[in-house]
């Protein structure tokens, strides 16, 4: 059954994230009317939030593009930092949408920061768990309902990760869209395509979490499910 789950969404997820590579490079083709860098619109996005302790950074790699709170940084790949499209605007400004969270103290991301370190060591007991038992530990006479408890309560810390997730970026994304409509720096039809290369950056986010919900279901039923 966990086969079956693994592969139904890795499918998922690759479909998800080629659709997201084709529009992005299908809106990255067409020149944003305002003639901006996504550096210069994360700049301004930053200033016109009265965040002044952001620095906005380029980093190696594609769809890299990330806000680090513990440095403060917004970091975008060289082609939104340099690129001066839609799809640009859209990642530049979305990642900035998570500074001006970060500044305003919002809920869910601050949630989500204290789950970083709890969801890290989730993800270390369950794989130990799990190795420990494929080698033979419920044989050494390691309890099977401990081993269950562990299991389903470490992967439910994940599955509580990816859910928070959601709305973090779900904001982020509408703060965004709604900045460079409100400051014109994108025409109506630039607005459309970076709604919707949003749209597709937001769904990897979703496929994640319906994912691990359903391999905590999994480990639910695998455990418990047979008792009367």
């Amino acid at each position: 059954m966990i086969i079956v789950i693994f592969i139904v969404f890795a499918a998922a997820g690759f479909l998800v994230n080629g659709t997201l590579k084709s529009k992005f490079k299908k809106y990255s083709e067409t020149p944003l009317k305002a003639n901006l860098s996504g550096a210069e619109i994360a700049k301004l996005m930053l200033a016109d939030n009265n965040i002044t302790d952001v620095e906005v950074l380029s980093v190696e790699g594609q769809l890299s593009d990330h806000y680090n709170p513990l440095n403060k940084t917004v970091n975008l790949s060289p082609d939104v930092y340099y690129g001066r499209n839609a799809s640009a605007a859209a990642v530049a400004a979305h990642e900035c949408g998570h500074a001006v969270q970060h500044a305003t103290s919002y809920t869910w991301l601050n949630l989500r920061s204290t789950l970083v370190p709890i969801q890290n060591s989730a993800g270390k007991i369950l794989n130990f768990v799990l190795i420990a038992s494929l080698l033979g530990g419920f044989a050494m006479g390691i309890d099977y309902d401990i081993v269950g408890y562990i299991v389903v309560s470490a992967y439910g810390v994940i599955t509580l990760f990816t859910l928070v997730t959601l709305p973090v970026e779900f904001d982020a994304s509408n703060r965004a869209l709604a900045w460079v409509k409100t400051r014109n720096i994108v025409t109506p039809d630039e607005y459309a395509m970076s709604k919707d290369a949003l749209k597709w950056a937001a769904m990897t986010y979703v496929v994640a979490a319906l994912a691990a919900l359903a391999t905590l279901a999994y480990y639910v039923f695998m455990f418990f499910g047979g008792r009367d």
